[in-house]
């Protein structure tokens, strides 16, 4: 390495695979692009457990089975298989529907060591209507049986924003019923669908600071008994997230066709070409591809990040939302304070939670843009 060089990465800790962006729900929050990706372009069986081996070769510790819908590929089974023989933390991240007690039993028996599972609401006819998808919430709560009957670890996760986020409170209790031993309560962040459709979710900054420390209290008073985590809402913060652990310091995730990126909405910048996984091989794209390395560290920071103290904290915040907000995929992060759009977003946020509106566009195929 010469000194002109910059240091190898560290291996990243987990790969989030979208193995297909089929899905029985239209959730109006979702972070799939709009431009969804048909099943005939998706990786076959073979390349996904090369897609594995070499996550594991690399130093990853864990895969996240996700979509659309994991369940949805008939090959799931098998994947699992395949990544719990390679060594990989297993992590199913599902709607819960369409799974049966046979394919259950199957991917238990495969290696399957955890899995997710997705509430829109925390009573039958939100989390249906926010959903779109009726009957869903007898669905989810036999797969959260199944998953808690066979001693698995379950996590809910509750998406809110201004349709559902007066149910905070009782998506912990849910949680508790459920056997979760763990809940994510994830403030809905604006890319894809959720983006298209941030004036129907945009909630007020006085219901969101009251969700965040009923959040806060529930955490302290469950503590030994239900683990509780929290995505705070980027437009209401004072500081921007550390987005995906920072860019390609963490994780991979990849694409139902296959395209590799340091996170699921990076393809919305223009000018970066992100490798395929059946053109090269994990571990080259980790590497070696010029856009994952285009806003890894901090060298590629301007000011006011460059200097700022927290510049190895939130590693500059999220390059999708800068482009989205700012115009420029290279400028501060507007969820943060010290950045010149920071006011103006918050106003927007205001003035889109004041209002109230929004026609809802539910997530389909259907709606797809270019479809």
């Amino acid at each position: 390495m010469t000194a002109h060089q910059a240091p190898p990465p560290a291996p990243p800790i987990g790969v989030l695979v979208e193995l297909t962006h089929r899905c029985p729900l239209g959730c109006p929050h979702c972070s799939n692009p709009l431009a969804l990706e048909r099943p005939a372009a998706e990786l076959d069986t073979e390349t996904w457990k090369r897609v594995f081996s070499e996550a594991a070769a690399l130093g990853a510790l864990h895969v996240h089975l996700s979509g659309g819908e994991p369940t949805a590929r008939r090959d799931i089974v098998a994947l699992i298989r395949h990544a719990a023989q390679c060594g990989l933390y297993t992590n199913l991240i599902t709607s819960g529907i369409g799974v049966s007690a046979k394919l259950w039993a199957e991917m238990v028996e495969a290696g399957l060591d955890h899995a997710q599972l997705s509430f829109q609401g925390a009573d039958e006819a939100t989390n249906d209507r926010l959903g779109h998808y009726q009957g869903a919430w007898a669905k989810k709560r036999a797969f959260a049986a199944m998953v808690t009957g066979a001693g698995l670890p379950l996590t809910v996760n509750a998406v809110v924003s201004r349709p559902n986020l007066h149910q905070v409170g009782a998506f912990v209790d849910l949680a508790l019923e459920l056997g979760a031993r763990r809940l994510e309560v994830a403030h809905t962040q604006y890319y894809g669908w959720a983006l298209a459709n941030r004036a129907a979710l945009m909630p007020p900054r006085a219901e969101t600071e009251a969700a965040i420390r009923l959040v806060e209290a529930a955490r302290e008073k469950l503590k030994g008994r239900l683990v509780i985590d929290m995505v705070v809402p980027d437009y209401y913060a004072r500081y921007p997230k550390p987005c995906a652990g920072g860019w390609g310091r963490l994780a991979i995730n990849v694409s139902p066709s296959g395209k590799a990126m340091p996170c699921h909405a990076a393809e919305t910048i223009p000018g970066l070409e992100f490798w395929n996984v059946r053109d090269k091989s994990l571990g080259d794209i980790w590497r070696d591809n010029p856009a994952f390395n285009a806003f890894r560290g901090a060298d590629w920071m301007r000011e006011p990040c460059r200097t700022c103290d927290r510049r190895e904290i939130d590693w500059g915040g999220c390059r999708c939302q800068a482009l989205a907000l700012a115009g420029d995929a290279a400028a501060t992060d507007p969820a943060c304070s010290k950045s010149p759009h920071h006011a103006r977003i918050e106003a927007m946020a205001a003035a889109e939670a004041e209002a109230g509106a929004g026609e809802i566009r539910w997530r389909s195929y259907k709606e797809t843009v270019g479809a």
